[in-house]
């Protein structure tokens, strides 16, 4: 999921650079002109950086993910991303706050309002900080982290389409150009809320270019947080259970480390009966991204614990019968736009 935060972070900081809110900013901060230009120059070199890093993400064998090494440069990846998605929020709301674009501007994009709103001298220090930080962890991973891959063509063939698709979310995710966003993001929030305890299966279903995967990261940011442990993982079509399910155990069990390491030598077998166990008593919420056949969604759905107490699991898929596997009247079906409505 790490490549999705990072998206985000470069979709954000694509709109702060947009010419409508640089031609904002401008007029807001006439007198700081020599500031701005080098505030905005600043953004714009860290999201090259960050695209850089999501393209490195995309390309890391699933295998190199389990080294702790990688484990902790991803970690503060992470960390700069949603850092530097929080400065974007800060700047978009210094630029908007006294014009008419500003609250509604928000609402609409789904932008956080700050909770201490900076001064621009601040920001343009915090993203100088950003742009240091990246710089230092690309020499990082380029001494330290170990680089793709050990000669799995299957997987880099699936690794290499998925960066493709992924990288397309940086596009799909201003939501204004996707057809009817509002109305399938508020018919899956709420399917994923409510009051019902009964775990219930959600499905996307859609052909490929039709924004499942977009849609899906941007309720899944938005509604994670009300589960006590959640998950994204991507299904290629020739997957590797063992790899699915240690990616699981990783993100579920967040910084659980000490669980983590007794994993790592766990057959099969044992990390199910850990996985089961641990999701027993909680509400989680898993998303199972562009699953292609219905023995793959059967034989990975054994994991999950109907457990009543709210848990979500939601796909994402092109292919109807495997959409069918969803819980009654939760199929979701994005739709191409018409010739005459395009």
């Amino acid at each position: 999921m790490a490549e999705i935060v990072i998206l985000l972070a470069i979709k954000k900081i694509g709109i702060a650079l947009a010419k409508g809110a640089a031609d904002q900013a401008s007029v807001q901060f006439a007198k700081y002109g020599a500031q701005l230009l080098e505030l905005q120059d600043s953004m714009g070199r860290v999201a090259r950086e960050l695209r850089v890093m999501h393209d490195v993400l995309c390309q890391m064998d699933i295998r190199n993910r389990s080294n702790q090494i990688y484990e902790g440069w991803l970690e503060e990846v992470r960390k700069v991303a949603h850092v530097m998605e929080d400065m974007v929020d800060e700047y978009l709301y210094l630029v908007g706050r006294e014009h008419e674009i500003g609250f509604y501007f928000f609402l609409k994009k789904g932008f956080k309002k700050p909770r201490s709103l900076l001064c621009l001298n601040q920001i343009a220090l915090r993203v100088k900080e950003m742009e240091k930080d990246l710089s230092h962890l690309s020499e990082t991973k380029n001494r330290w982290v170990p680089m793709i891959n050990n000669g799995d063509s299957s997987n880099l063939s699936y690794i290499v389409k998925r960066s493709q698709e992924l990288a397309n979310i940086s596009r799909s995710l201003d939501e204004e150009d996707l057809v009817g966003v509002d109305k399938n993001r508020e018919k899956l929030e709420q399917w994923l809320g409510g009051d019902d305890q009964e775990c219930s299966v959600v499905a996307l279903l859609g052909m490929g270019g039709l924004g499942k995967t977009a849609l899906a990261a941007s309720v899944y940011k938005k509604e994670r947080e009300k589960f006590q442990c959640y998950a994204w993982v991507s299904i290629s079509q020739t997957y590797s259970r063992e790899d699915v399910l240690r990616n699981m155990i990783k993100q579920l069990f967040k910084d659980t480390a000490s669980v983590l390491s007794s994993t790592l030598a766990m057959d099969i077998m044992s990390l199910e009966e850990t996985l089961k166990k641990y999701l027993e008593q909680r509400k989680y919420f898993i998303i199972l991204d562009d699953v292609w056949d219905p023995e793959a969604f059967d034989d990975l759905s054994r994991m999950f614990i109907h457990n009543d107490k709210g848990s979500r699991v939601m796909l994402t898929t092109r292919e109807a019968r495997v959409a069918a596997l969803a819980s009654r009247g939760r199929i979701l079906t994005l739709e191409a736009l018409q010739e005459d409505k395009a």
